[in-house]
C-alpha cells in the first residue's frame, strides 16, 4: 500500500503550505483569519486547538455575540477554500469535547516538529558524535522567527519564544561538543549560521571564539569592534550596562597568542598611521577611556572636558533619522577627527551625536575646538548644523573633584 502524501508546512522564517507541489498558503498571504485557522492547525495537527485558543486567535478583542458560531463559519469557508485548492476529498477540521482538529487522513509535514523531534533526539543520544548531529540537523531547521514574525497573536507569540528557545538550546550544545572536540572551523560555521537567522542575539561571540582560537587575532578583533558598532545603531545606548557586558563577553570568548612584553606593548601601541588627528573608538572603549581619566586625574577635573556634538536642522532641532542625517552625521565625525589632538578622543553616540573627551584643556580652549569643527563641517550654504554642549569631565568623586577646583581657585 503506497503511503499518504504529506501537506509540507513551513512555520519557521515564514509560512507556506503546499500539498504535492499545490501552494494553499505562503508568506505573501496577509494573516487574515484564514491563514491564521490554518496556521494553528498544521502548527498542532497532533495534539489539536482548544476552543479558547481558537477564540485568541480567530477573534481576538472583538465582541461577537455567537464566537462558537463565528469560528464555525470561518472553518466552513476554509474547507471550501482548502477543497477548491487541490486537497483530497476529507472532514478537514473536525472538533470533540471542545478541541479542533486537522484530519488524519491528509499527514502533516512540520518544520516545528522536525525541530523538537530532532532535539529530543539529541537529548536522548549518549554518543556525543551522533549527539552532535541531531543538534546540527535541529539547527538547521530553524530558518527564522516563527511565521516570520507576521503573527503577532498571542498563541503565536508564546510559541514563537518558545521555539527560539530550542533552536538557543541546540546551537549552545552543539558548541559545547564542539568546543570539547576543537572543531573551532566548526563552531564559526554554527556561529555564523545562528547570526543569520536570529540576529542580534549575540551569536557573534561564538564567531569570534571560534576565529580567535584559529589564531586569526586581527580578524577577530575587528570582528568584536564591527559588532559592537552594529549593536549600538541597532539599539542605541539606552542601556550602557549592556554593551559594556557584550564587550567583555567578547573579550572573554577571545584567545590570545602567548607572547613576549615587548610584542604585547608593540601591539597595545597606536599604529603610525593615527599620528594626525583625534582617536576615534567605539563607545564602549570611550567609556573605558573616560573611566580611566576619572581614575588617574581625580585632582584635575577642570583641565578635561566632556563635549556633546548634536547635527541639528535649520530651526535648531535634533534631525530625525534618514538619509541625510547619515550623511551629515559621517562629515561631522570627520570634521571632529580632525579638528581635535592626538591625545583627545571621540566615539558616535546616536543617531547624529558624538561625545569628544577633551584632555589637558580649558574652557577657551573648548571654543576654540568648537569653531574648528564648524570650519570643517559647514560649507556655504548649509542651513543644517552643530549644537554644543560642553561639561567638565567630572568622573569618579564628585565631591572631591569639586573640593580640588576650589581649592585651585582660592590659589
Amino acid at each position: 500500500m503506497s503511503k499518504k502524501a504529506k501537506l509540507q508546512v513551513r512555520l519557521l522564517g515564514g509560512f507556506s503550505a503546499t500539498y504535492k507541489g499545490t501552494e494553499l498558503a505562503d508568506s505573501k498571504h496577509s494573516v487574515s483569519q484564514y491563514i491564521s485557522l490554518l496556521q494553528l492547525m498544521f502548527h498542532f495537527h497532533e495534539v489539536g486547538v482548544s476552543r479558547n485558543i481558537m477564540k485568541e486567535a480567530l477573534l481576538g478583542d472583538r465582541e461577537v455575540d455567537d464566537a462558537q458560531h463565528a469560528i464555525r463559519n470561518i472553518i466552513y469557508n476554509a474547507k471550501k477554500r482548502l477543497k477548491a485548492a487541490g486537497l483530497p476529498e476529507a472532514d478537514y477540521i473536525t472538533s470533540s469535547k471542545g478541541v479542533y482538529y486537522w484530519t488524519p487522513e491528509i499527514p502533516v509535514s512540520c518544520d516545528t516538529e522536525d525541530l523538537e523531534h530532532l532535539y529530543e533526539l539529541a537529548q536522548e543520544e549518549p554518543d556525543d558524535t551522533e549527539r552532535l548531529n541531531f543538534l546540527k540537523d535541529a539547527v538547521h531547521k530553524y530558518n527564522g522567527e516563527f511565521m516570520g514574525g507576521q503573527n503577532i497573536a498571542p498563541w503565536a507569540v508564546r510559541e514563537g519564544a518558545r521555539l527560539r528557545d530550542v533552536f538557543r538550546k541546540c546551537v549552545n550544545e552543539a558548541a559545547d561538543i564542539m568546543r570539547s572536540n576543537l572543531s573551532f572551523k566548526d563552531l564559526q560555521v554554527l556561529g555564523e549560521y545562528a547570526a543569520n537567522v536570529d540576529p542580534f542575539a549575540e551569536w557573534e561571540v561564538l564567531i569570534v571564539e571560534a576565529v580567535s582560537a584559529q589564531g586569526r587575532y586581527k580578524e577577530a578583533e575587528e570582528l568584536c569592534d564591527a559588532t559592537l558598532e552594529k549593536y549600538i545603531n541597532e539599539h542605541g545606548l539606552y542601556d550602557a550596562a549592556y554593551v559594556r557586558e557584550l564587550s567583555n563577553r567578547f573579550s572573554a570568548g577571545m584567545n590570545r597568542r602567548t607572547a613576549d612584553l615587548e610584542s604585547i606593548q608593540s601591539d597595545l601601541a597606536s599604529p603610525t598611521k593615527e599620528s594626525r588627528g583625534g582617536f576615534y573608538c567605539s563607545y564602549p572603549v570611550f567609556q573605558e577611556v573616560y573611566r580611566t581619566l576619572g581614575r588617574m586625574m581625580e585632582r584635575y577635573a577642570d583641565r578635561f572636558f566632556l563635549m556633546l556634538c548634536t547635527v541639528v536642522d535649520s530651526k535648531g532641532n535634533p534631525m530625525e533619522d534618514g538619509p541625510r542625517l547619515a550623511e551629515l552625521s559621517a562629515r561631522l565625525r570627520d570634521a571632529i577627527i580632525g579638528s581635535i589632538r592626538h591625545s583627545d578622543s571621540a566615539a558616535k553616540y546616536g543617531s547624529g551625536q558624538y561625545l569628544v573627551l577633551l584632555t589637558n584643556t580649558s574652557r577657551e580652549d573648548c571654543e576654540i575646538v568648537r569653531k574648528r569643527i564648524d570650519r570643517n563641517f559647514m560649507l556655504p550654504g548649509q542651513r543644517t548644523g552643530v549644537e554644543y554642549e560642553v561639561n567638565y569631565a567630572i568622573i569618579t568623586d564628585v565631591p572631591q573633584a569639586a573640593y580640588w577646583q576650589q581649592k585651585r581657585n582660592k590659589k
